[in-house]
């Protein structure tokens, strides 16, 4: 297959006028549309879309009136489908906070899935690949719960941990921490920090302590603003110390309601865009009418945009990751390039599956979206198939 006439987002984060062919489910060559044009094999005209790789969400929590910590192996599955029809071909969901046994079983039943997909690929090929597991707790704050259950949250315990990546069979890439309510917190990041990314996650920490977790190994944020200390002139707290530790990689809300346009503005600055990754923490409310739905055992209510608990509290978003990336270019002003990156790329790079996934290059899986000028999405082909 070769898409040609379109405008490549390629690995130097440009886009410029190439073809791109592919063989099987790998991308081969990135070739002149004149190349191309001689070719004998089925060739897509892309008509001078824009050509970017398929999205990656590190964090969201389901889509269609489901969540993955729903279980069972079919709500994975069509979860998986709605995100891969959107656009997002490669996905990291974010587990709730909730009692450790029904996580484990939450874990266990999407490493089946990743483990099904993976051995019959052919039957799942209309799905987003699972390459990983965000754990927001329940090692976190009751101050700073958001729409968290306060009823599931435990102090933080390696063996815990340990357990909950045995149950999952390596799929947890981020488990979230507080610090400041774990006493010994330097104690379980290094030997977290041995099997899987310790994020800080629902905190109330100040910015000496942030910054010292952050030192002994702790490398991301989750949602930063949200659900953290503030970030002020005198105690700039947990948003200022991950701007100061330039090792880690930062999550941050684009979906116009969680952060003020200028506030992400400013993360890119301060953070660099290197760092930044775009997520949409979508709920199952995502693709859905207006109405009441359920998160972790409490009501939730969704209107247009926003998705709020009963007592006002904005409990995740509503908008796919496909929707966020538009809402960054479209209200925010953050460059197209730099924003593709952020849902790309970086997402891959903190994955560690950039080898596979994230850019357009030979030898990669070929996971593109082609968009439109104003970002519609035209044409989904996953692992080199249409979709």
């Amino acid at each position: 297959m070769i898409i040609k006439n379109i405008k490549l987002y390629g690995a130097d984060e440009k886009f410029s006028d190439r073809a791109l062919r592919i063989d099987g489910d790998r991308i081969v060559e990135i070739a002149s549309n004149e190349t191309a044009s001689s070719s004998d094999e089925v060739i897509i005209d892309g008509s001078g879309a824009y050509a970017i790789p398929g999205l990656i969400d590190i964090h969201f929590h389901g889509a269609l009136g489901l969540d993955v910590c729903d279980g069972g192996f079919e709500t994975v599955r069509r979860i998986a489908q709605y995100e891969a029809a959107s656009g997002i071909t490669a996905i990291c969901p974010a587990t709730l906070t909730l009692p450790v046994d029904r996580l484990c079983s939450i874990l266990s039943n999407m490493a089946d899935f990743r483990d099904a997909a993976s051995n019959d690929p052919e039957s799942y090929s209309d799905c987003a690949d699972l390459v990983g597991i965000n754990m927001e707790g329940p090692f976190i704050s009751v101050a700073k719960k958001g729409a968290q259950n306060p009823d599931y949250i435990i102090p933080c315990d390696a063996g815990t941990a340990r357990r909950f990546q045995d149950a999952a069979r390596g799929l947890v890439k981020f488990m979230g921490l507080a610090p400041e309510c774990n006493p010994n917190y330097r104690e379980y990041i290094a030997e977290a920090s041995s099997f899987t990314n310790v994020s800080l996650a629902h905190t109330n920490s100040g910015y000496d302590t942030a910054l010292d977790a952050l030192s002994c190994g702790a490398c991301h944020a989750v949602h930063l603003f949200n659900a953290m200390t503030g970030f002020t002139h005198r105690e700039p707290g947990v948003p200022g110390a991950v701007a100061d530790s330039p090792h880690a990689s930062v999550e941050i809300i684009s979906d116009g309601i969680h952060i003020h346009p200028s506030m992400v503005r400013a993360a890119f600055k301060f953070n660099g865009p290197e760092r930044m990754i775009l997520i949409s923490d979508s709920l199952r409310a995502a693709g859905m009418p207006d109405g009441q739905y359920e998160l972790g055992g409490q009501p939730i209510t969704k209107r247009g945009r926003y998705c709020r608990l009963l007592d006002g509290t904005i409990a995740g978003s509503v908008s796919n990751l496909m929707d966020c990336l538009r809402t960054a270019v479209l209200e925010m002003r953050i460059p197209l390039t730099t924003a593709v990156a952020c849902a790309t790329s970086h997402p891959a790079r903190a994955l560690g599956i950039l080898d596979n996934y994230g850019t357009l290059e030979p030898g990669k899986y070929a996971d593109v979206v082609l968009l439109s000028d104003d970002l519609t999405v035209l044409q989904v082909i996953k692992h080199g198939r249409l979709l």
